[in-house]
């Protein structure tokens, strides 16, 4: 099914209201599935949507929470997701982090209680079209192990930034410090298809080309025993500092049984041009200018803005079985 991007959000958005989910909760959430979805991750999109509805109806996710913001500190943003959904505590942080930053230079913002933080080049990418550099840590249900371990003790912990260009899109990295996302595992749960041998262990922490067994196990960090040292990192700044749950005490994100995952996400935003007086978005264009003199160098996070334009201008095309799916939640 072809619909626009305003079609698939009213559509959506529609879904979580008939669920009980406020309006602007289901309004956020919609934005931010569908922008995914158009982004070309739609790991993190559309196929969400049964997993968060059957997470709303049993109470894990808390549908009419409302995020609340606290300043303890003049360069730092305490956020309370309550159990909600991680976009609304998002998009508190998106609206109140800019002025902070340009006010004392840099900001700090740790949200707690929340749930999953989606593609976070769609949040990162959202300061760097003010002009600020951005970026974002957030921990997930353990699915990773330590280096040498079998058993999961970190997620898949990704790590996004962003940078504005003068005259240009922003420069934006978003990567997960698993071989991949593990929202790509569980679309191949989804679709019955198999998936590459370096992604995942099964329990016995043999790689596995099988899904199912890949969910049950662990997935393969990215870059080796430096991937799981990264992992352990944004614990500290996602989970650790916010005083969220560690990825070990999170229940999964995947289905409805279970307490509230409660996990955290924290962003560092910086007025990069409070160090120099201006000019630093011209310094980046030049940096970026000569990556891009190179033949085969595409700079980060201009695939994915690609496919929104696309989207935008042709529409989203949705899988019948997705659209199934989110028909019979409404």
């Amino acid at each position: 099914m072809q619909i626009t991007l305003e079609e698939a959000e009213t559509l959506v958005s529609g879904v979580f209201e008939a669920n009980g989910v406020l309006d602007s909760t289901a309004r956020s959430v919609a934005r931010a599935l569908v922008q995914a979805e158009a982004a070309g991750q739609s790991g993190h999109g559309l196929r969400r949507i049964p997993a968060y509805v059957k997470q709303v109806r049993t109470g894990k996710v808390d549908g009419t929470a409302r995020p609340k913001a606290s300043r303890p500190r003049p360069a730092v943003l305490a956020i309370d997701a309550d159990f909600g959904f991680a976009y609304p505590a998002l998009d508190l942080a998106v609206l109140e982090l800019p002025a902070i930053a340009r006010e004392q230079g840099i900001a700090f913002a740790a949200i707690n209680r929340s749930h999953h933080a989606g593609v976070m080049a769609l949040t990162v990418e959202r300061f760097a079209e003010q002009g600020l550099v951005a970026m974002m840590f957030a921990n997930a249900p353990a699915s990773m192990a330590p280096w040498g371990g079998k058993v999961p003790l970190f997620g898949t912990n990704p790590i996004a930034f962003a940078a504005p260009i003068a005259g240009d899109e922003p420069l934006v990295i978003d990567l997960a410090l698993s071989k991949v996302a593990r929202g790509k595992v569980m679309e191949a749960t989804q679709k019955g298809t198999s998936i590459p041998d370096d992604w995942a262990f099964d329990t016995d922490g043999n790689p596995t080309t099988d899904a199912f067994a890949a969910i049950k196990g662990t997935m393969a960090p990215s870059g080796g025993a430096k991937g799981a040292a990264l992992a352990l990192m944004v614990e500290v700044m996602a989970a650790g500092i916010g005083g969220a749950h560690y990825s070990y005490q999170a229940s999964s994100l995947f289905d409805e049984t279970g307490p509230p995952p409660a996990l955290g996400q924290s962003l560092i935003v910086i007025d990069p041009d409070a160090t120099t007086g201006g000019g630093a978005a011209e310094r980046f264009a030049a940096l970026a200018s000569e990556m891009a003199k190179q033949d085969g160098v595409r700079l980060p996070g201009r695939r994915g803005r690609g496919l929104r334009a696309e989207s935008i201008q042709h529409g989203l095309k949705i899988d019948d079985d997705v659209m199934k799916a989110i028909e019979a939640l409404g």
